[in-house]
């Protein structure tokens, strides 16, 4: 967990949800933590947007579905004035994947994560570091892909210097198909083969640092490399190795 228990500022979190007993349930784990300040709670969009031109928040938690002005519509508006990240309920891909686009830094599922990986997450989006229940990371793999993109143009070119190589006479299959590579860890193999660190994929894909380890561990186990310019040679086809089948 983050060095949340160092003297310094107060994290001062305004929590927004139509549900009292959530809300006071929020408002009580954080306040219990010494470095964290519930500033102002609110049962709709609308308040939350109030409260948040009255105390200027660092951190906005933020339901989905409430009445009024719900937390999509109140979102953008939130999303500047500081990081927010949606606590609900709501696993809908189309739900997610608007949320992400309209500015959230997080998203988090109730009944996927214990207090203290709830305190952690706080910490992380305050931090500019996104959060992502395991649960909704597919849905918004879509949207993280089209953020990396505009971040990093090199992906998009190592991704079509792939697809070209696949299209090529020499391979009736991608070669991410004969290597055995999931989705996501072709995503991963692509911010790799782009330069980007580990931190950097995490925040691209909005997942933990060591999720993005785990997966480049699998990896590596598949192209049988032992290094990341190993890895990098056999998924750009610098090497024939694994590419002749």
């Amino acid at each position: 967990m983050p060095d949340q228990g160092l003297p310094g500022p107060l994290l001062r979190v305004l929590v927004a949800d139509d549900n009292p007993v959530v809300r006071a349930g929020l408002t009580a784990l954080l306040s219990a933590h010494p470095g964290i300040e519930v500033v102002a709670e609110a049962a709709d969009g609308g308040q939350a947007l109030a409260h948040a031109r009255c105390h200027r928040p660092d951190l906005v938690l933020l339901d989905v579905r409430m009445p009024g002005t719900d937390g999509l519509t109140a979102l953008p508006e939130l999303a500047r004035t500081a990081p927010v990240m949606m606590l609900t309920y709501s696993r809908e891909p189309e739900v997610v994947a608007e949320a992400l686009h309209r500015g959230a830094s997080g998203y988090l599922v109730h009944g996927e994560f214990t207090a203290d990986e709830l305190l952690t997450a706080v910490w992380e989006v305050s931090r500019g570091r996104p959060t992502l229940s395991s649960a909704v990371s597919l849905a918004a793999s879509h949207e993280s892909r089209q953020k990396s993109s505009r971040m990093q143009p090199i992906v998009a070119q190592s991704s079509k210097a792939r697809s070209a190589r696949a299209e090529g006479p020499r391979r009736r299959t991608p070669g991410w198909l004969d290597f055995g590579l999931s989705s996501r860890e072709v995503e991963v193999m692509d911010l790799i083969a782009s330069g980007m660190n580990n931190r950097q994929i995490a925040a691209a894909c909005f997942i933990s640092e060591k999720t993005v380890k785990n997966h480049i561990n699998r990896i590596f186990a598949k192209l049988h490399s032992s290094s990341r310019s190993e890895a990098i040679a056999h998924w750009l086809g610098t090497s024939r190795e694994g590419w002749s089948r």
